[in-house]
């Protein structure tokens, strides 16, 4: 990786960076029960003949330019009636101070009592009102898991369902 950062990315597979969403298409009994986004909103904006030269990309983590640093997470919403909650798999800008950190507790055992950071969020989301660059805080989860993704502005919609939960039909209608 490119100086600066102190980071090492090549313990994760690269993917090629799109701009593909992908669905839990459910089954015949039930909705879908996640939607997730394969890459920060920020890297539409790079040009493809500059994506090499521009982006260190894994399925996980993401540099722009040795500048802007993304990490992939997820946004649990609870149904209402039910145990497993609704995913909105997104992604999120942070400083690079808590991207090296991130990136050094990544295969580290007990990660999961680092304490919340701060980070913005770099999906956008269409069923709600503007989701870019939302603060968020983000709470590591167990080595193998994601970071979870809470929203800071309780008055934002998304917010109130992850605070409060949405019903089997409101999944439905997504």
């Amino acid at each position: 990786m490119s100086e600066g950062t102190g980071m090492n990315l090549e313990d994760h597979e690269p993917q090629e960076a799109d701009v593909e969403r992908t669905v839990d298409h459910g089954s015949p009994d039930s909705p879908p029960m996640s939607y997730s986004v394969k890459v920060p909103s920020a890297i539409v904006a790079i040009p493809e003949a500059e994506l090499d030269r521009q982006v260190v990309f894994t399925l996980d983590q993401c540099v722009i330019d040795n500048k802007a640093f993304y990490i992939r997470g997820r946004i649990p919403v609870p149904v209402i009636g039910r145990e497993d909650p609704f995913i909105w798999g997104v992604w999120a800008q942070v400083g690079e101070p808590d991207f090296v950190r991130t990136n050094r507790m990544w295969r580290v055992e007990g990660r999961e009592a680092e304490p919340p950071y701060r980070g913005w969020l770099n999906t956008p989301i269409p069923i709600y009102p503007n989701t870019l660059n939302l603060e968020l805080r983000i709470l590591t989860q167990v080595v193998g898991r994601r970071p979870h993704f809470e929203l800071t502005d309780a008055t934002h919609p998304l917010a109130a369902e992850q605070r409060s939960g949405m019903t089997m039909e409101r999944v439905k209608e997504l």
